[in-house]
């Protein structure tokens, strides 16, 4: 861009704000116009100041003797990286009230802050409980005892806590969905100990993981069709998977009202005569999966006999069983 004078008919001068676009001269701003010298001048300083506010550079023009340049004594150890507050502790913070999560909990805010933190090092690096120390002292710089960390657990267990936690990622998963929950998907998974011993909860029982010699527990989560969770229930690691939907889905419906039953889906592991009489006498729509070779044989003749030709196709099979 650069300044230009020109002289009008009534003899007057404007001062304008010219810049090159495509080989033309176009003006970008009229500073104004005057008879007057000392005004015109005036008007000129005006149109470089003007330039400086339009084209502003990263660096002031200084000459390069008036540089100086400062470092800071400053090392690695003394960065504290802040990326995964502003993205995951802003999406903590739009899902869980500061307010409402540990109310009446002793040292409430305390308990938040940790449980934000402990959230955050579960996504960033996956670790035990334990581990969310080191994450903190090496990328928060602040030190925290393991009895801190057990404390904070011991309050997430409380019925109240765990409840309230449940409500406010349901009313966020809610949201995300429309409004309206149509279909939610079953599954239970196991989770085991590095240990030998058992107590109540922590039961050796079939494991999905190969780890026979180790105690575990199960747990129980609803999804939507997109996968985000809806509810949860832990059970004893002992416990045959197929006993644990009618629980959870009664446990589901009670907790948040739901006024219109969702269709259940869940693999073969709940397909026995139990979860489906429920299922039908409480007016539930599901879809349960199984293994072919393991039906009835009058019902796999059926199936080996349909034709599958076009993928969009859908083939129905009647079936009549009486279930009490």
């Amino acid at each position: 861009m650069y300044i230009r004078k020109k002289k009008n008919t009534s003899g007057s001068i404007s001062i304008q704000i010219i810049k090159k676009i495509k080989g033309k001269s176009k003006v970008i701003e009229s500073i104004g116009c005057s008879k007057d010298p000392d005004k015109i001048e005036r008007l000129l300083k005006k149109a470089h100041k003007r330039i400086k506010e339009l084209e502003p550079t990263l660096f002031d023009s200084v000459k390069q003797e008036e540089q100086k340049l400062k470092f800071l004594p400053i090392s690695n150890e003394q960065v504290i990286p802040i990326g995964d507050e502003l993205f995951f502790g802003a999406i903590f913070d739009r899902i869980f009230n500061k307010k409402t999560i540990f109310q009446s909990v002793y040292k409430a805010n305390d308990k938040h802050e940790l449980f934000k933190a402990l959230v955050i090092s579960r996504i960033l690096y996956p670790g035990s409980k334990l581990y969310l120390s080191d994450y903190l002292f090496y990328f928060k710089k602040k030190e925290i005892s393991d009895e801190a960390i057990y404390r904070l657990v011991d309050s997430l267990y409380k019925d109240e806590v765990k409840q309230r936690i449940e409500e406010a990622v349901y009313k966020d998963t809610l949201a995300k969905v429309g409004g309206k929950i149509a279909v939610c998907f079953y599954d239970v998974t196991t989770l085991f100990f590095e240990s030998e011993s058992e107590d109540d909860l922590r039961r050796i029982g079939f494991s999905k993981e190969g780890k026979l010699a180790r105690p575990q527990i199960q747990l129980g989560l609803f999804t939507t069709l997109q996968g985000y969770p809806l509810s949860y229930e832990v059970y004893h690691g002992k416990k045959y998977e197929g006993h644990t939907l009618l629980e959870a889905l009664l446990n589901f419906q009670k907790k948040f009202k739901l006024k219109n039953k969702p269709i259940v889906v869940a693999d073969r592991g709940m397909l026995n005569d139990a979860n489906i009489a429920f299922l039908e006498n409480n007016g539930y729509k599901y879809i349960l999966g199984a293994k072919i070779k393991m039906l009835p044989s009058g019902i796999k003749d059926k199936i080996i006999n349909l034709t599958f030709i076009d993928d969009n196709v859908t083939h129905e099979i009647n079936i009549h069983k009486t279930i009490t």
